[in-house]
């Protein structure tokens, strides 16, 4: 079953993308919860027509994250931890310190779109990823210190 999402979806698609999805899931849950439409022939072309449209404000928003991109690339986060004598930290470092510490810098970017590739559960120098757009994806540096 082919469908036309209405909204970000974090595991199918981003908004107005054309995807396949299993029947019971297309039914039972994206149409129904109005997180997609049915891809008729009718509702495609609306979308093609939707996306000539929106394509000079979709431009526009690129270009502003790219900037942001610019911006961060040169952010370097130090994030404060309780540690142990050893250097374990008690917890970890999550997306939600390093949104709170970009915050602090300037920058407010959601906690959602920060990725950490390894679990953050010693002193160091790791690096996170921003995706503040469907193309645009940067790299930031940060390093946890004892507290």
């Amino acid at each position: 079953m082919e469908i036309i999402l209405k909204q970000d979806i974090h595991t199918l698609g981003y908004k107005n993308d054309i995807v396949t999805v299993k029947n019971g899931y297309g039914r039972n849950y994206l149409i129904p919860t109005g997180m997609a439409t049915l891809a008729t022939p009718s509702a495609r072309k609306m979308h093609a027509e939707n996306m000539r449209q929106s394509a000079h404000k979709q431009e526009k928003i690129k270009n502003e994250a790219l900037e942001l991109a610019k911006k961060l690339e040169a952010v370097s986060l130090s994030i404060g931890a309780k540690t142990s004598t050893t250097g374990k930290i008690f917890g970890s470092v999550n997306n939600i310190q390093i949104s709170e510490a970009l915050a602090a810098q300037g920058f407010e970017i959601d906690r959602k779109v920060i990725a950490i590739k390894d679990a953050v559960k010693e002193i160091g120098k790791y690096t996170a990823s921003v995706k503040l757009h469907k193309e645009v994806k940067v790299d930031i540096a940060f390093e946890v210190v004892s507290e």
